[in-house]
Formats: C-alpha cells, structure tokens, sequence
C-alpha cells in the first residue's frame, strides 16, 4: 500500500510539473505588446527596411546606396534597443523623439533616392549628425 500510495505520488508530481512547463512554456511563445512607443518606433524602423528592399528590387536604388541605408537603419535599432534596455522595455518620450526625428531624414533620404532611380548623389550630412 505504502508503495503504491509513492508511486502515485511520484505520478502526481511529474504530471503536475510537466503541465507546468508547458503553461509556462505558451507563456514564453505569446507574442509581447510591448510599449506603443517601442512598437510605433520599431514598425517605422521595418517599414524603412521594407522601401528600401523595394527600391532595390524595382532597381530604384543601387547597391552602395542600400548599404548605406541598411547600416543606418541597424543604427536606429541598436540605439532603440539600448533605449529600450535602459528604460526597462519602454522609451521615454524624448528618445522617441530623437528617433522618429533622425528617421524622418532616413525616410526622405530613401524617398529621394527612389525618386532619382538609384542615380542621387549621396546626401551630404555633418559628421555630427551621424
């Protein structure tokens, strides 16, 4: 009896962890929201990424130029995921700020770009503004 009653025990426990694992599991698999700030700076972030793919693929931008871009956009993440670890998953108002100003002058940059059909010259920038 008293073997029967640790057997069942034992069964209870791994039945009981097991089911606990995967709850915690399809928690780990749900899609975070995020902070809407986050969330409206990081689809600006891939909508950028998007046009210039587009720009390429239609020929509109060269090579050298979506590199350019592309190293500018990894630039933007990196500064948005240091904001975002620094700020605990969220941003203030004025990284925000900063961001959506600095990827408004990517945004017409690529719209120039695909303008001129990958011809433009290279916007001239300071060395500060980088």
């Amino acid at each position: 009896m008293k073997k029967t009653m640790n057997m069942f025990a034992l069964a209870s426990v791994l039945v009981i962890g097991l089911s606990g694992a995967a709850m915690a599991q399809d928690a780990t698999t749900q899609p975070d929201p995020g902070h809407p700030r986050v969330n409206e700076v990081q689809d600006r972030i891939d909508n950028q990424e998007k046009r210039v793919d587009t720009g390429v693929s239609d020929g509109q931008i060269n090579a050298n130029q979506a590199k350019r871009d592309d190293a500018k956009l990894a630039r933007e993440q990196s500064s948005l995921n240091q904001d975002e670890a620094k700020d605990g998953g969220r941003i203030t108002k004025a990284n925000q700020k900063n961001l959506n100003k600095r990827l408004n002058k990517g945004s017409k940059r690529i719209k120039r770009q695909r303008k001129t059909g990958g011809t433009a010259a290279p916007a001239t920038t300071t060395p500060a503004a980088q």
